[in-house]
Order: C-alpha cells, then structure tokens, then sequence
C-alpha cells in the first residue's frame, strides 16, 4: 500500500525541548483507523517524550500525556495539529 508523506517536520522550542511532526495519507483506512491518516506528533523534553499523539497499528487513534494513554476523537489532520499543539502549550505551562 503506497502511501503519501503529508509533513515531516522537527520544530525547535527550547534548548532542550523539541517538536517532531510527521503525518502519512494512506489509499485506505489503517487496522483499527476510520480515516486514512497515519500519524506521530511528539513533544520532547531533555530526551524524554512528554506528549505524543498516534494511532499505531490495531489501537486506533489515541495520545499519550506523562505516560498515561488516552484516546484521541481524530476528524481531521487540520484539527489534530490543533489539538497537539494546544496540548503542547498547556503542558509547558504546567511543567516549565
């Protein structure tokens, strides 16, 4: 199944935090997807990810916040970066 590479993108916020983007349209729905979207959104803090949004294969879409996996009401790639980056906002608030 071919698939087509939407955004590949590592976006520097601190010294030593980082965001990594990357987002893949497939032909078809993925195991466990409604949508043909595969995806990982992930906030990195001194090495360690603090936040990621995905949705592997068979577990559907969901995220993951401290360690604590939550599950995601993916509608569009529009509103998923939203959705992260409003995420990414809120936790450096509380841990910065």
């Amino acid at each position: 199944m071919k698939a087509n590479l939407l955004l590949k993108e590592r976006v520097v916020q601190t010294e030593c935090s980082f965001v990594e983007l990357v987002v893949w349209r497939f032909p078809q729905p993925l195991d466990g997807s409604s949508h043909s979207f595969k995806y990982r959104l992930a906030y990195v803090v001194d090495g360690q990810c603090v936040l990621r949004y995905d949705n592997e294969a068979g577990k559907g879409d969901h995220k993951h916040i401290n360690g604590e996996e939550i599950a995601y009401p993916f509608t569009t790639p529009g509103q998923l970066l939203t959705d992260f980056w409003q995420d990414v906002d809120h936790w450096r608030q509380s841990y910065e």
